[in-house]
Parts: structure tokens; C-alpha cells; sequence
């Protein structure tokens, strides 16, 4: 891998960035009465998408923001171009890393699939109360405002379709409510607030949700690691695998995930317990095995709706043999323009013959002399990989990602030397079932913990 690219600037994304950031400390005041600064960076908005299809309407609407005219259209303009810019953040950023790792580029995404028109009462419904937020500026945030997304997201709740918006509105309108009101923040989470925004915007256009075509896999999936993603109610498991066509076809890079409720109690090696029911893929991560799949239904954007049905447990398939010989030529596939943005690049590589070194709070490997930062704080705990087994790796599969202005590589699975023998370590390893101790420990434990639930839950049932 060309470490060197890594860390060499791209050009035009820090004033891309610089324009995002003004638009969203906008936000943050709101857009009811804009102040001299607002209207500046609003402005700036504009002259950074002047060159493209959107320049009239944002200039527009950059105009009449500023003046404190601004309808629902006006708004609709500029989270377009704000997501526009970090759309072109993403790519630029992905063009980079495919350079650094010589992986084959990825074809353009598939038409939408034709998708079923959605009560568009309810779309303006929730328009209408993210244009409220954006005027009111998240300073300006009390819980009767909050409180505007309930009725919205209890009606879109009853149509399959928008449950995808009303997730992202309540989740948010959580968030919202936590933090109110306002004008006593000390600390507000500026980007992912204008993120949420944003998007939720564009997902009240009709059509924006629209699904790409799915197709059918055929052919032998090889997993490459686990990443998880953990909540104090949710926890979801995402595998990343290399597939390989039955047609001999070029292999692809493909994710499969599976998601569940949680109570807050249950963390650590029982996070599994809840997710393996739902997929045999786990299991055949823990044990190192292939899956074969027949007809598996498959996104344009590479995502498995995985079917426990259409799978079965194939031959031996060590990761670090798949990292080696199937990855290099893996094609990654692309990614819709309505989810570009940086904070989704996630790009499965193998780093080898690195030199490590610990700067006190973080690891770093020093790659052809570049340095790279490890994100040891994505480690799981529900693994045996951690943060030492990192550090005294001389092998490494892992996402690289991008975070606060420079790429960081989130270890998946590590290679260490113990007693002279190469000895993996996988933070998926227990997903499927473990005899190692410490997970039979952990897994006890979390057994332990939800029998009690239930036994209390049954007592409240009871009453």
C-alpha cells in the first residue's frame, strides 16, 4: 500500500470543508433573524458549489436566508449543497484511498428500483419541522419545538416505506429533547446535528429513499472480519467479506449485517447471544469457514440481505489468506449520491511489515515510513482482539477511515508471534460460540444478566 497518499493533502477538500462548517454554525444560531456573520457564511456556501447544476438555486437561497426570507425550497437548496460538497468530500477521499491500495474501481450504482409513491402529506409534515429547527437554530431548541416530530413520526411508523425517515427524525428528536432547552448548552455537536438535518431534508424528497435495484449472489462468500456497532438499546453486527461470483466473475467486496434491541445491561461477548439467531454467517466467522450462497439478494452498494436460507457452511477460509490472495482484487462497490459522505468510508485492507509505535493514547504504525494512526478505541469488547494484541501485531486487517482530517485504520484482526508460531486474534472471533475462557466467562455473565431481566419483566407482567 502507497502510504505516502495517505497522508498527502487533497486538493480543494479543506476549503470544501471550511464552507460546510460555516453553513453549519449557522445552524446553530438559526436562520429567523441571520447576523452579519450568517450571511457571510452562507454566502460562502454558495461561491463553493458556484460551479456546479445547483449554483443558481443555492445562490438564491443563500440570498433570501440571509435576508430572513427564506421558504422551505430555500432550506431544501442548502442542506442540497451541503451534502453536495461532502458527497465530493467522499469521493475525493475514496479516489485517494483506491490509488494508495490499487483495488479496481467500482462501477457507477444501478438505476433505482421503481418504489411505491408515499403519503406526501406526511413528507411536508416533517419538511415543515426541520425548516422550524433550522430557523430556530439549535440554541433555540426547547422541548414544545422538540416535540413537533411525535405526531410525524407515530403516522409514518404505520407506512413501511418512511419507517427509514421516521427512524432518523426520532432518533434525532431524541437527541433534541435530551439537550434541551438550548440556550443553556455548553457544548453542542455542531456536524452531526447539521448531518442529521441534512439529511432528514433530503429524505422528505419524494423518491430520495428509493432502494437500488437488488440482483442475486451465486458463489462463495469469504469473511474478512466484524465490525460492531453498539448503542445502549441496539447493537448490530456488519461482516465484511470478499465475494466471489460462481461465474467466475470479478470478486467484489460485499458487507452483510444483522441488528437487534438490546437491553443496556447486556454488552460485552453477550451482544452475540442476541445476534445469532439471525444469521449463520456469524458462525461460520468463529470457526474460519466460507459461506456458499445460492440467489443471496444483493444491493447495488453491496450490502447482502442476508437469508439463513440461501447459505450454507462451506470449506476452510482463513481471513489473512483471504486478505492476501482475494482482496487485491476485490472490487469496492459504490455508493448512492444521497449517502456520500465521509464518515461512511470504510475500506477493508491488509497492512503487513509495519513498524508500531505507542505515542501513550494511541497506537501508531509507521507504513513505507508514513505514520497511521490506529483506532484502537473501535476495538470491540466483545473479542479477544484489544488494544495490546494491536500493538504487538506484525500483521493487521482493518477499515481504514477517515475522522478529524486524517485517515485511521480500525483493526478487525491482528497477527501476533507467540512462542515463535504467526497466532490470529479476531475481534469477531466469539460471534458463532467460543471455548476460550475468557469468553465463556463473558458469555456467562450475560447470561446471567438477562435471565434476571426476564424474571423481572415476568414479575411486572404478572402485577
Amino acid at each position: 500500500m502507497r502510504a505516502d497518499l495517505l497522508t498527502d493533502a487533497v486538493e480543494g477538500l479543506d476549503e470544501a470543508l471550511a464552507a460546510v462548517d460555516g453553513f453549519d454554525q449557522v445552524l446553530v444560531g438559526g436562520l429567523l433573524r441571520p447576523q452579519p456573520a450568517q450571511a457571510v457564511a452562507l454566502a460562502g456556501l454558495a461561491d463553493a458549489v458556484a460551479g456546479s447544476p445547483l449554483a443558481g438555486r443555492v445562490a438564491e437561497a443563500a440570498e433570501k436566508t440571509a435576508a430572513g426570507a427564506a421558504d422551505e425550497d430555500h432550506l431544501m437548496a442548502l442542506a442540497a449543497a451541503r451534502t453536495a460538497l461532502l458527497g465530493s468530500v467522499h469521493d475525493a477521499l475514496v479516489a485517494r484511498v483506491e490509488e494508495a491500495v490499487g483495488r479496481p474501481r467500482a462501477e457507477e450504482p444501478a438505476a433505482a428500483a421503481a418504489g411505491v409513491e408515499h403519503p406526501v402529506n406526511l413528507l411536508v409534515a416533517a419538511r415543515g419541522w426541520l425548516c422550524d429547527l433550522a430557523r430556530a437554530g439549535w440554541q433555540g431548541i426547547d422541548h414544545e419545538l422538540v416535540g413537533g416530530a411525535a405526531p410525524v413520526v407515530t403516522a409514518m411508523l404505520s407506512e413501511p416505506g418512511l419507517r427509514r425517515l421516521a427512524a432518523l427524525l426520532d432518533g434525532f428528536a431524541a437527541e433534541l429533547a435530551a439537550s434541551c432547552p438550548g440556550a443553556t448548552l455548553e457544548r453542542i455537536p455542531v456536524r452531526r446535528w447539521a448531518d442529521l438535518w441534512s439529511r432528514a431534508m433530503l429524505l422528505t424528497l419524494p423518491g430520495a429513499d428509493r432502494a437500488a435495484a437488488v440482483a442475486e449472489a451465486t458463489g462463495r462468500l469469504l469473511p474478512l472480519g466484524v465490525d460492531v456497532h453498539e448503542h445502549a438499546t441496539a447493537v448490530q453486527a456488519q461482516v465484511h467479506a470478499v465475494f466471489e461470483p460462481a461465474d467466475g466473475g470479478t470478486p467484489r467486496l460485499v458487507r452483510a449485517s444483522v441488528s437487534a434491541p438490546k437491553p443496556d445491561t447486556v454488552v460485552g461477548a453477550g451482544l452475540w447471544q442476541l445476534l445469532r439467531p439471525h444469521m449463520s454467517l456469524l458462525a461460520a466467522v468463529s470457526e474460519g469457514r466460507a459461506m456458499e450462497l445460492d440467489a443471496m439478494p444483493v444491493t447495488a452498494e453491496g450490502d447482502l440481505i442476508w437469508d439463513d436460507a440461501r447459505a450454507a457452511l462451506g470449506e476452510s477460509a482463513e481471513p489473512f489468506t483471504t486478505a492476501r490472495v482475494a482482496l487485491p482484487t476485490a472490487a469496492a462497490a459504490p455508493v448512492t449520491p444521497v449517502d456520500r459522505h465521509p464518515t461512511r468510508i470504510a475500506v477493508p485492507v491488509l497492512l503487513e511489515g509495519y513498524a508500531v509505535e505507542d505515542e501513550g493514547e494511541r497506537v501508531v504504525f509507521r507504513v513505507a515510513g508514513e505514520r497511521l494512526a490506529v483506532d484502537a478505541g473501535r476495538v470491540p469488547a466483545a473479542g479477544p482482539l484489544t488494544a495490546e494484541a494491536v500493538a504487538s501485531s506484525a500483521a493487521c486487517i482493518g477499515l481504514l477511515r477517515w475522522d478529524a482530517g486524517e485517515f485511521l485504520l480500525q483493526p478487525l484482526a491482528v497477527e501476533r508471534t507467540v512462542r515463535k508460531k504467526p497466532v490470529a486474534v479476531h475481534a469477531g472471533a466469539w460471534a458463532g460460540g467460543t471455548a476460550d475462557k475468557a469468553g465463556v466467562r463473558a458469555e456467562k455473565a450475560a447470561t446471567d444478566a438477562v435471565t434476571v431481566l426476564r424474571e423481572r419483566a415476568g414479575r411486572l407482567l404478572r402485577k
